[in-house]
């Protein structure tokens, strides 16, 4: 299965070309310098030029805040940018893998939140992922993979923000306690998207690591494994105000993935032990 990586230079592009690899299959990650999503006739060149089977969208912009006061550029990358994606697919014949988010509820679910739960973005950064899944689905060979809370090597994230904190000096720690929702690590992710691939998966799939906590539990846990001296306070989010607002509660139910791959989701402690001990 010859693959396209998009954003195959970031955080998680990176990851799903290494799990694609292991697998033993050809695959190209390009990262933005190579291949922009809002070029429409780039991407066709190289769809020409490579010829895949699968396309899988990791390119983003992922900076959650600079995303309110940078809405158009938002909206092109997250956005419109699927229907140049959908269009180098459709020349390719190949099938399109697309990540979203969880941002693109609104946070006020009280249980794990299905496939099929209305939408209602509350920022500018979900508001453009939802336009990029509209037009994604409208691909008849597309999958579009919800995932949250994004960890791993390569890139920043969370874990490494408290990482870096505790390597600092910081103590203690003041992080959220009213934020639920499941730490993914990107190797697992990756892993995910290959097998959803792999199975011709269709639609929307929701995927994250077990088990629910809150960012002050996530951050509790790392400082466990790290300085077991450092305290951890729960603050609210009212505390913490941010230019965007962000979901109170985002435990996306992951039972769709499960019944189609066959296998449980991967717990995240053992991800986030993994990411420490490599320093990345």
């Amino acid at each position: 299965m010859r693959t396209l990586v998009l954003g195959g230079a970031g955080m998680l592009g990176k990851a799903v070309v290494a799990d694609g690899r292991r697998r033993g299959r050809a695959v190209l990650g390009l990262g933005r310098v190579h291949a922009d999503v809002t070029e429409r006739a780039q991407l066709l060149r190289w769809v020409d030029e490579y010829r895949p089977e699968l396309i899988i969208n990791c390119a983003a912009f992922t900076l959650v805040d600079e995303c309110e006061t940078r809405r158009e550029e938002a909206l092109a990358v997250n956005g419109e940018a699927l229907e140049n994606i959908t269009a180098a697919a459709g020349h390719a014949g190949a099938d399109l893998v697309h990540v979203s988010t969880d941002y693109v509820f609104n946070g006020s679910a009280t249980a794990p939140i299905p496939e099929d739960a209305p939408t209602d973005p509350q920022s500018v950064y979900g508001l453009s992922k939802l336009r990029g899944e509209e037009l994604a689905l409208r691909y008849d060979r597309a999958l579009v993979v919800r995932a949250s809370w994004l960890f791993g090597p390569g890139g920043p994230n969370f874990a490494a923000t408290i990482r870096r904190l505790i390597g600092q000096g910081t103590n203690p720690l003041r992080v959220v306690d009213d934020q639920i929702g499941r730490p993914t690590f990107t190797p697992f992710l990756a892993r995910a998207l290959w097998d959803l691939a792999e199975a011709k998966a269709r639609g929307v799939v929701h995927y994250g690591n077990r088990e629910r906590t809150s960012w002050h539990g996530f951050a509790s846990e790392i400082a466990h494994i790290l300085a077991p001296e450092v305290k951890v306070l729960p603050v609210s989010t009212r505390e913490f105000p941010r230019p965007a607002p962000r979901p109170n509660y985002s435990v996306l139910d992951v039972s769709r993935f499960e019944q189609i791959t066959s296998r449980r989701v991967e717990p995240w402690l053992s991800g986030l032990v993994a990411y420490l001990e490599s320093r990345a």
